[in-house]
């Protein structure tokens, strides 16, 4: 304390000494914080996505939402400045478990696998093994896409099946639990068994629509063995894992015994363990990378650092091409989102038992990847995404605030019904007190009005709008302004 009050006093000595000869003051050094006092300030502010306008902001730790969230690991990363400020890891790998999540732990990417498998096609075409805009039946050898009505003119191309714009079918994979028959890749290419998937196919005109596909990752996949002649886990090894330095990564699935002691195992929404820890992925490019956000960070960083042309593993044109718009808001293996300042790149993933986020801004130098171990682990990776804005003073993901208005109950009366959100899956929309509620299974959520049409709730953050058809009378609803649940009948 002495020592502290000493410098204080020679830092206005020094002030005072410059006013009195004239010379403007200098201004005192800057106390930057420790890399250690943010970490513990992001485990102590983790922040909802929406908040409402004056109400307080509901700050909750770390601690204490792995615990509501079931979530018995995490593990994070932070970029600042273009370098890893900080890794650490919380919880444990195993519900019930005394062994430590690390920043080295292993954790399912998920589709963060996508955007790392997409680097190893994209630099296959700066080698000139393959080209972004040539049919991919050209250099498919163990099998070919099946032509049809939609494939007659336009056809799937490397570039349409990294950007999502393919017309591929199968959005995602759940993967195969221990003890279950693991298919070959040509099997879960056209669905056969044992795949748990249907077939491959396009279904829609390749390059009209933007539409998820982990079916189309699963087919640039075998283009990639086909070309190359190499095991895809080795082929990334030498393609990317090695040159990005990402040394704890592996898309060997699956994941072979001599790793699975410092591997998370993955759990359900309750907080039980998976089967068997965790599933088989032989879906590799789509969803099969065991890797740590250490290691992502390192990705992130090698593509920002390519964009200014110093990265020795991606050319600056490739990099420029991973984040261009190609269709929706999707580049080449990343989703990308804002504009200027907040311009950013990433995605998120969720594997049975784990979900993960990752995100990087163009400028700056700054981003961050959260990877969980936990079913309910997506809303906690953006809560710490966000306390992780507000510590670095990020411009983008900061929570949305949302004013609540007044509306009467006989105005809400005509909404309550149940709703399809897809074939089986029906929830109900009650008027409860003159408030209302959404009743999912024993989940109820209620609905904050923000106009006579549009609400939105705080536990899962969604936000829904009820749209009336022709005779007046609600005929669906829209969540998050894409996704239609129709009405099949009032309350």
């Amino acid at each position: 304390m002495a020592r502290t009050r000493f410098r204080l006093i020679l830092a206005l000595c020094v002030v005072g000494t410059a006013l009195a000869v004239g010379l403007p003051p200098q201004p005192l050094a800057q106390v930057v914080p420790t890399p250690e006092a943010r970490a513990a300030k992001v485990e102590q502010g983790l922040l909802p996505g929406i908040v409402i306008a004056g109400r307080p902001l509901p700050v909750k730790t770390l601690a204490a939402r792995m615990a509501e969230l079931k979530t018995p690991g995490v593990s994070v990363a932070v970029i600042n400045g273009g370098k890893i400020e900080w890794a650490r890891g919380y919880g444990v790998l195993e519900t019930g478990g005394s062994a430590p999540v690390t920043p080295r732990t292993l954790f399912q990417a998920a589709s963060l696998s996508k955007p790392v498998a997409a680097l190893a096609a994209l630099r296959l075409v700066e080698q000139g093994k393959l080209a972004l805009d040539q049919d991919v039946n050209a250099r498919l050898t163990s099998w070919k896409m099946p032509g049809n009505d939609f494939t007659g003119t336009e056809k799937v191309t490397l570039r349409r099946l990294l950007s999502h714009s393919g017309g591929l079918t199968v959005s995602g994979f759940p993967g195969y639990s221990a003890g279950a028959p693991v298919p070959a890749l040509v099997e879960i290419l056209d669905g056969h068994t044992p795949a748990n998937t249907a077939a491959i196919r396009a279904d829609v005109v390749p390059g009209t629509i933007w539409r998820y596909s982990g079916g189309g990752y699963t087919v640039m996949q075998q283009l990639l063995t086909d070309v190359t002649g190499r095991p895809f886990p080795l082929l990334l090894e030498e393609m990317v894992l090695q040159p990005a330095g990402m040394k704890d990564s592996s898309y060997d699935q699956p994941l072979p015994e001599s790793r699975r002691a410092v591997a998370a195992s993955g759990h359900r929404a309750d907080g039980s363990v998976l089967p068997g820890r965790f599933h088989t992925y032989p879906e590799m490019a789509a969803a099969g990378l065991w890797t740590t956000p250490t290691d992502l960070a390192r990705f992130l960083i090698e593509i920002q650092q390519a964009l200014q042309g110093k990265s020795k593993v991606l050319t600056a044109a490739t990099a420029s091409e991973m984040v261009t718009v190609q269709k929706g808001s999707y580049g080449l293996g990343l989703g990308l989102e804002g504009a200027g300042p907040s311009a950013a790149f990433g995605h998120g993933g969720s594997n049975a038992g784990f979900k993960c986020q990752m995100t990087a801004f163009f400028e700056g130098g700054r981003g961050a990847v959260v990877m969980t171990n936990g079913d309910q682990g997506g809303r906690l990776a953006s809560e710490i995404l966000r306390a992780v804005a507000a510590e670095y003073d990020w411009p983008a993901r900061r929570p949305r605030q949302k004013t609540v208005v007044s509306v009467e109950p006989a105005a809400l009366a005509p909404l309550a019904g149940r709703y399809e959100l897809r074939p089986g899956r029906v929830f109900t929309i009650a008027l409860e007190g003159g408030t209302l509620v959404v009743v999912d299974g024993a989940q109820r959520l209620e609905l904050f009005p923000e106009s006579p049409t549009r609400f939105f709730e705080l536990v899962e953050e969604t936000e829904v709008e009820f749209v009336q058809g022709q005779d007046g009378v609600v005929s669906h609803l829209l969540i998050n302004g894409q996704q239609k649940a129709p009405r099949i009948s009032p309350s």
